[in-house]
């Protein structure tokens, strides 16, 4: 009997996790339902297909009318419209840390669920890096394998302030 019930207790859904500390300035876990939406659309108008394709800056619009901005995702130095672009106009359920640094509130995406599916974790950039690079096991750190980032520190310096300051 007491299997049956500890199996039964492990077929259950499990609730959704909060979001993971990054130590940021006034963070805030928070898990949340809102529409995915591309965020000049929202403020001006200017509302091209499927959001810009993922090329624009992304955000999520409340029930309550509040819109968030969506500074980035899951991975390292990199925005989260590659995760939300395919939602576009969609209601998701976002998990991640609400931060205020200066005033400004940003929303850092960790988790996302689209309705009625499952939880991914929000690493769309390097996946799609990987793919566009064919360079899989350096995703991770796909900042020190890119081109465009090795072109910039050619041209600019790794503090950019010219290629000759280093420190």
């Amino acid at each position: 009997m007491k299997h049956l019930v500890l199996i039964a207790l492990l077929a259950l859904p499990l609730p959704a996790v909060a979001a993971e500390s990054w130590g940021l300035p006034e963070e805030k876990a928070a898990t949340f339902d809102a529409k995915v939406v591309d965020m000049v659309c929202a403020l001006v108008g200017d509302c091209p297909a499927q959001c810009g394709a993922g090329k624009r800056q992304m955000g999520l619009l409340t029930k309550d009318g509040r819109l968030i901005l969506v500074s980035k995702n899951a991975d390292p130095f990199a925005g989260a419209s590659a995760d939300l672009a395919p939602y576009c106009g969609k209601t998701v359920t976002a998990d991640g840390l609400f931060t205020t640094n200066q005033g400004v509130t940003l929303f850092a995406l960790q988790r996302l669920r689209p309705q009625g599916g499952q939880w991914r974790d929000a690493t769309g950039f390097s996946q799609t890096w990987a793919k566009d690079n064919q360079r899989t096991t350096e995703a991770g750190e796909w900042y020190l394998h890119d081109a465009r980032v090795k072109a910039l520190i050619a041209e600019q310096g790794k503090l950019g302030l010219g290629p000759g300051v280093t420190e």
